[in-house]
């Protein structure tokens, strides 16, 4: 088992969050074989009805399963997790990678407007450019992207400032080797590690931001199945269908702390100083 593995395994809440993260997306990739109806089937004589052996977790107000559609929910939250972080992750790395590496007017350019665009709320930002739209779920996909890239931006510029003085991209410049191929296959693998604990933090909120937008009635249009558009029955519903809020509530409450517990074990076992500490116990 490699060290970093180990790391992982050791850390009980990184294990915990992992497994978390694991089952989330099997549920999500397996949904038509879990969901025990059609999440978007319409039964009158089963309005509202409380959990029982054939409606697990309840039904809504319009009779739908509540279990299915938590279980296909599953599916675009991850799905607007992934695409929107995957967005700001690219966003974030080609606007640090090109201040830290350039410095000089082009970090200065770069940097004040990531301190402009970090000086918006950022999920009033997302209402105000969501409120424009046409509600769907790619567009709440590259809202999110869009508007959650700083972050990332700061920290690869940060790697950038100091790996680009380092003997081996002197010895890259000596040979003749472009900017572009020293940015992207030498500098950028090695400054990649704070990315991907960003990275796993950022689902965690883009599955919260999705959640609350839709909440709201801004996110993904009914009657595609979220998370947050069966709280929002629930609060239509909350003193005589109390099933359409708690179990709404935890996915959401377990998703985001499997994902934060993942992400600071990642970020533990990426930090020598974590593991000398736990090598000299």
């Amino acid at each position: 088992m490699n060290p970093f593995a180990r790391e992982i395994v050791k850390n009980h809440l990184a294990l915990a969050g992992l497994v978390t993260v694991a089952l989330l997306a099997l549920v999500a990739i397996a949904a038509p074989l879990l969901a025990p109806a059609d999440p978007d089937a319409i039964d009158a004589d089963n309005v509202l009805a409380s959990p029982s052996f054939h409606h697990p977790l309840g039904t809504d107000e319009l009779g739908r399963d509540v279990a299915s559609r938590m279980i296909f929910g599953a599916r675009i939250s991850l799905a607007v997790g992934f695409v929107a972080v995957g967005i700001s992750v690219a966003i974030g790395i080609l606007v640090g990678a090109l201040a830290g590496f350039y410095g000089r007017w082009v970090d200065a350019a770069a940097m004040r407007f990531t301190d402009i665009m970090l000086c918006f709320p950022t999920f009033f930002l997302i209402l105000a450019v969501i409120a424009y739209l046409t509600p769907s779920i790619w567009n709440i996909m590259i809202v999110i992207g869009v508007t959650s890239w700083m972050g990332v931006a700061r920290l690869v510029r940060a790697e950038f400032l100091s790996l680009k003085e380092r003997d081996f991209v002197m010895a890259a410049r000596a040979q003749g080797i472009g900017d572009a191929r020293i940015i992207f296959r030498h500098i950028l693998p090695n400054a990649m590690a704070p990315v991907y604990v960003s990275a796993i933090l950022g689902v965690a909120g883009a599955v919260l931001t999705e959640s609350a937008l839709s909440f709201l009635g801004l996110g993904v249009p009914p009657p595609a199945p979220s998370w947050g558009n069966i709280l929002t029955a629930g609060k239509d519903n909350i003193e005589i269908a109390w099933w359409l809020s708690v179990f709404p509530g935890l996915a959401i409450l377990v998703t985001v702390l499997g994902y934060n517990l993942l992400g600071e074990g990642i970020r533990d076992a990426l930090d020598p100083r974590v593991r000398e500490g736990r090598g000299a116990h």
